[in-house]
């Protein structure tokens, strides 16, 4: 995840205020938070979309840790709505959870072009992945 901002910046892949460590529910041009208040808002967000994303899966306890851990970081960037609908949740929810690690680096874009910070994140989210997968 990229560092903390406590200023709102204009996010000109995604075309949305953001703030923190990515926040961009209910953030607009100006605001300001203090580092407590950034670390409380990814910590929610994380729950939040740990939530939505469970709500998605059919076993999700069947998740190694680490996987999931990925999952949630991915859904916290991309949404839980694209999370859901994706080729990823299937292959999730079908049993192939090596599929699912794999889907991962497909997520590498913003405003319809390659974001090299994308591409090393999902990289290292598919790294944990794979790795949990192995050590389960």
């Amino acid at each position: 995840m990229k560092g903390s901002e406590t200023t709102a910046y204009w996010d000109h892949f995604g075309q949305v205020w953001t703030v923190c460590s990515g926040e961009t529910r209910g953030v607009g041009q100006g605001d300001r938070y203090s580092q407590a208040e950034c670390d409380a808002m990814l910590a929610d967000g994380i729950l939040d979309f740990e939530r939505q994303l469970d709500a998605c899966l059919t076993d999700e306890d069947s998740i190694p840790v680490n996987a999931k851990i990925a999952f949630v970081s991915w859904t916290y960037n991309v949404g839980a709505g694209a999370a859901c609908g994706s080729t990823l949740v299937r292959k999730a929810n079908a049993g192939d959870l090596v599929g699912a690690c794999r889907e991962l680096p497909r997520w590498n874009r913003a405003g319809g072009q390659v974001i090299r910070g994308l591409s090393n994140r999902r990289g290292a989210e598919r790294v944990m992945c794979l790795d949990a997968l192995e050590a389960s």
